[in-house]
């Protein structure tokens, strides 16, 4: 199927090339919860460049280690709280489902976001 025709991943139902492509193409997420849709995209996608541009400096790693045999299959946002158009900071709590080999499993994450100018930063999450 063509890539712009396909459903995003994220869960939103929107076809990828209006929903999270822009932004994993350089277009800023207009909230902390559009960052963080568009950061499980990447992570379905294996897209490594994506997720440490959209990683602030100051907590952000060297590099990442993604694992071929993890499949995410579902995100679920759980709550916001700010992380709008006009704030500077945000929290988004989720659950991510994925399936590694024959096992299935979820993370639940809340993770935190900081916005500087346009840009919307993943600083950090606690799972639980």
């Amino acid at each position: 199927m063509d890539e712009k025709r396909r459903r995003c991943p994220c869960g939103t139902g929107d076809l990828f090339a209006s929903c999270c492509g822009p932004i994993l193409g350089g277009r800023p997420a207009p909230t902390a919860e559009r960052l963080m849709r568009s950061r499980y995209t990447a992570f379905a996608r294996r897209d490594e460049a994506y997720l440490l541009r959209s990683w602030h400096p100051s907590t952000r790693p060297s590099s990442l280690d993604l694992d071929d045999g993890v499949r995410w299959l579902g995100l679920e946002i759980l709550g916001t709280e700010a992380g709008g158009p006009f704030d500077r900071e945000g929290v988004v709590s989720f659950i991510a489902r994925y399936r590694d080999g024959a096992e299935r499993g979820a993370l639940h994450e809340v993770s935190r976001f900081t916005r500087e100018g346009r840009e919307w930063r993943y600083l950090d999450g606690v799972t639980g």
